[in-house]
């Protein structure tokens, strides 16, 4: 039986890996689980799962969720940075589930690396923002890290057996979001609202919103030539509006393997959890000939210019991936809350890279130090109206 750690466990990756979990008792046991501040769904994965071990945002949230356990009947509850890295790092942890949104999934995914434990990896932020670090500790430990991203996954799956000097070029595909087929002139009154609506997945705001603008996109390519050792310009980009096929590989011969499913996150999960091995799944078979039709386009950068700086951070690479990683947090929460137009979230990400003189990276200190100064940087930009509108 295999302990996890789940950090994000109420969030869309953390809810279905414990559907996962739900549907093969015999195969999992939770040890911990760390989440925000949803102590309401978490107080319910508490009862499911019998962790011994929580951590919460906060110690108020923490004490939130006390109230909502039997007294004297409940895991240990701990919270903030702390809390999370001791859920991650308990002892008798097979496996740590990294699901947090954002740049905070990277403290505690570095340190169960760290301490030699396995990371089923679905914060990109933690490659993003401090890629080479994390893999050297990876190599220096002999720790695997599984993709969980389907696009990751996708390569990973597609990569068995092959010779990496044989891989010519990777293919993320993409489902182009809500405003696929829009006029540019439309994008600067989209609101929050219809950016919510993906077409194919169901994922929480942040990502949500990241797939709208296709950031999200520009993270992946990142984390794709980190975590495959590629160089950012042999990692593409489809349009591939049915999202059936997840990605795939191109080798020097002109072959290409694609990996294809059902968009349901719950099978490239079930692969990290279980790899080299498979899981039956509940999820519908794959019917090729319901889908009838698999269509790809190129991206556009000019409609969409947050996949163009992706590209850009990561030729400039060293501290300007963490740059853009952090102002893009910044302005898609302001976005959300009213407080910036949805092509300044791009705007925004754009002045704040220009604004940084980037660094080559040395240290997690470096990186949470240039996180905090973007993170600052773009929040005076949004402060400053300037592009509200």
């Amino acid at each position: 039986m295999k302990r996890l750690a789940i950090l994000g466990s109420t969030g869309s990756i953390g809810r279905s890996t414990l559907a996962v979990v739900a549907e093969h008792p015999g195969e999992f046991a939770v040890t911990g689980l760390a989440a925000g501040q949803n102590v309401e769904v978490l107080a319910q994965q508490i009862q499911e799962f019998q962790p011994l071990r929580v951590s919460v945002r906060d110690q108020e949230t923490a004490g939130r969720l006390k109230l909502l356990l039997p007294a004297n009947r409940h895991p240990a509850i701990l919270w903030g940075p702390e809390g999370a890295k001791e859920v991650a790092l308990a002892d008798g942890v097979d496996l740590v589930v990294s699901a947090m949104v954002g740049a905070v999934g990277l403290e505690p995914t570095l340190a169960a690396i760290e301490a030699g434990i396995p990371v089923a990896l679905a914060n990109k932020e933690t490659l993003v923002a401090a890629g080479s670090l994390v893999m050297a500790a990876a190599k220096a430990k002999g720790v695997p890290i599984l993709p969980v991203d389907s696009e990751h996954s996708a390569i990973f799956q597609a990569l068995q057996g092959q010779r990496p000097e044989d891989v010519g070029r990777l293919w993320l595909t993409a489902s182009g979001g809500p405003f696929r087929t829009w006029e540019a002139e439309r994008l600067g009154q989209v609101t929050a609202a219809q950016a919510l609506k993906h077409p194919n997945w169901s994922m929480g705001p942040k990502i949500t919103i990241d797939s709208a603008t296709m950031m999200n996109k520009a993270l992946e390519v990142i984390e794709a030539s980190v975590l495959f050792g590629l160089p950012v310009d042999q990692v593409g980009v489809y349009i591939h509006p049915q999202s059936i096929i997840h990605s795939l590989v191109e080798f020097v011969d002109g072959s290409v393997l694609a990996q294809l499913g059902v968009p349901d996150m719950r099978l490239p999960i079930a692969y990290a959890l279980t790899y080299p091995r498979r899981l039956p799944l509940s999820s519908p078979p794959l019917d090729l000939c319901r889908v009838g039709q698999l269509t790809f386009e190129a991206p556009d950068l000019t409609r969409f210019p947050g996949l163009g700086l992706g590209y850009a951070a990561a030729r400039n690479g060293g501290t300007m991936p963490a740059v853009l990683n952090a102002a893009n947090e910044m302005a898609v929460a302001a976005f959300l809350e009213g407080r910036l137009s949805f092509m300044g979230i791009p705007q925004t990400v754009e002045a704040t890279m220009a604004a940084h003189q980037q660094q080559p990276l040395e240290s997690l200190e470096q990186v949470l130090a240039v996180n905090r100064w973007a993170r600052d940087f773009a929040h005076g930009l949004i402060n400053q109206g300037r592009y509200h509108s």
